[in-house]
């Protein structure tokens, strides 16, 4: 089958941490069986059996949004550049499905970019991500999406089961919701814990560096961390003006190489705090993967990933987050914890490969419904 694969992020190379996940969703599509797969991305390496759908022009100008940090941070930018963008954008996005009407399945990532989507009976899966939710707060949005739903079969595919039922009450009645899990890459799962009893305890966090994204972690972390002989060691790119306290060892975007050959093996666990609408945060699953135990902000997209007391510990006071910290740094604690949570992923989610059979089910599903009408 002939898959139109369209997506406004993809990394640019190796050590480019922006759209990680979707250069591994493409890879896995690309070795399953029976599948054609054109991409319509920002440049970057493709696999030998992909074919480019983006041109010369439409390329230069999607590279242009991924060194300004995505087309949400140009909007939320505001000006003329926030207001002209997203309509440059959805013109190539158009564009791109006219010049390709020969295609089986639409493979369309996040709901905005099925807005151009023309009128025509192919179907579509449109993978979701916790920022669409937000999308659909806008005047006009779910109309206007509700709107290319409605000659074409549609499967709407959240990367967690906590977002089936708000896209469920927005498009239940037009699309079919399945919740598909991202896939993890084998490296992760093949980490070896080296941290040795008696030595510093060092806290892992990982995280693009706004507001949101951090959530109450240098505030909470102060008094845990400043004089407490235990370590927390930042990771991410800066991307609003964040002030980083001295005792954080901040060490701007690494690349997963990095993260996972020199820090996760010798880490005590990851922490993340954000207050950001997100799916399913990727990072934590690969920690997870890892062996590491999680700490968390409770959340709806944090809950469905970490078993309270069994991967990892959810809090919402600094006193709970205090309390975390004591208990997962026993080192039999710790050890159960991590193994839990390496099972966990490894059980609910797999290899990209996994998830690549995962959507081409749904493909297969959409295929066959369209075939009957």
């Amino acid at each position: 089958m002939r898959i139109l694969f369209l997506s406004t992020s993809y990394p640019s190379d190796s050590r480019d941490w922006r759209g990680v996940f979707i250069r591994h969703m493409v890879a896995g599509l690309a070795r399953a069986s029976d599948v054609k797969l054109l991409v319509w991305a920002p440049p970057g390496e493709l696999p030998n059996n992909v074919e480019p759908a983006a041109l010369p022009a439409e390329s230069r100008w999607l590279d242009h949004l991924m060194k300004a940090n995505g087309i949400s941070h140009i909007m939320r930018s505001g000006g003329i550049k926030g207001l002209l963008a997203p309509i440059r954008l959805i013109r190539m996005i158009r564009a791109c499905y006219l010049r390709n009407p020969d295609v089986d399945v639409y493979h369309i990532n996040w709901l905005q970019c099925a807005i151009p989507l023309p009128n025509n009976r192919i179907p579509a899966l449109i993978t979701v991500l916790g920022n669409d939710l937000k999308l659909l707060r806008l005047p006009f949005i779910r109309s206007l999406v509700r709107r290319t739903m409605t000659k074409r079969k549609v499967a709407l595919c959240p990367n967690a089961d906590w977002m089936q039922k708000p896209l469920a009450k927005a498009f239940g009645d037009l699309a079919l919701i399945v919740p598909t899990s991202f896939g993890i890459e084998p490296r992760w799962f093949a980490i070896e814990r080296t941290r040795e009893r008696g030595t510093p305890h060092h806290w892992i966090a990982v995280t693009r560096l706004t507001a949101d994204k951090l959530g109450p972690l240098f505030q909470w972390s102060k008094q845990f961390f400043e004089d407490a002989g235990r370590e927390l060691h930042l990771f991410g790119p800066m991307q609003e003006g964040i002030s980083v306290p001295d005792w954080v060892h901040y060490h701007g975007a690494a690349t997963p190489e990095e993260l996972c050959n020199e820090w996760f093996p010798g880490a005590t666990g990851l922490i993340t705090l954000s207050r950001h609408a997100e799916g399913r945060p990727q990072v934590m699953l690969e920690a997870m993967a890892a062996g590491l135990p999680i700490i968390a902000s409770d959340m709806p997209a944090h809950s469905s990933i970490v078993q309270q007391k069994q991967t990892g510990i959810l809090c919402s006071t600094p006193e709970a987050y205090g309390n975390a910290l004591a208990v997962l740094e026993e080192h039999d604690i710790n050890q159960l914890y991590g193994d839990a949570a390496r099972h966990w992923v490894r059980r609910e989610m797999g290899t990209w490969d996994d998830c690549a059979n995962r959507y081409k089910a749904i493909y297969d599903a959409l295929l066959e419904e369209s075939a009957h009408g």
